[in-house]
């Protein structure tokens, strides 16, 4: 399932609202190559008991997903949603460990955001939301994670 890009929309202070699941950690393995890069990922969450109870959503843009579970069980087509660049989980368990694999083409990657490459060299942008085009994840400034990364 490719995303395709879309429009960012503007977000103003007056509309904030909790992000419903806090990550706390994150594993992520790089399989690199410039014509096709294999990420998986193991995020750690919980819902967050500031916000009100909503599905789990995650943000990701021109990803390929090519499989996710959660705390190993592989979930169904149905159990998921990818649209408009969020992966929605809408009855994700209150706590548990989220595992992805996905694809992306750093040498296609013309955004310069993400995982990119320049020359001979991949590179990275993260900030502000560059970090959806690497894998799924809450891709906002108040979730806050520690990483490891292989």
């Amino acid at each position: 399932m490719t995303k395709t890009q879309h429009a960012r929309a503007t977000t103003r202070l007056a509309d904030y609202q909790p992000p419903a699941f806090l990550i706390d950690q994150v594993a992520l393995i790089f399989d690199l190559a410039f014509a096709r890069t294999l990420v998986h990922s193991e995020l750690k969450f919980r819902r967050n008991p500031a916000a009100s109870a909503s599905p789990l959503r995650l943000h990701g843009e021109d990803l390929e997903l090519l499989a996710i579970a959660i705390d190993g069980r592989a979930l169904a087509d149905a159990e998921y949603t990818i649209a408009e660049g969020v992966l929605e989980i809408p009855q994700a368990p209150a706590a548990g460990v989220l595992s992805t694999q996905v694809a992306i083409a750093p040498a296609q990657n013309s955004r310069l955001e993400g995982l990119y490459q320049s020359g001979a060299f991949l590179t990275t942008q993260c900030e502000a939301e560059g970090f959806r085009r690497i894998t799924f994840f809450a891709d906002r400034p108040d979730v806050m994670a520690r990483f490891t990364v292989t």
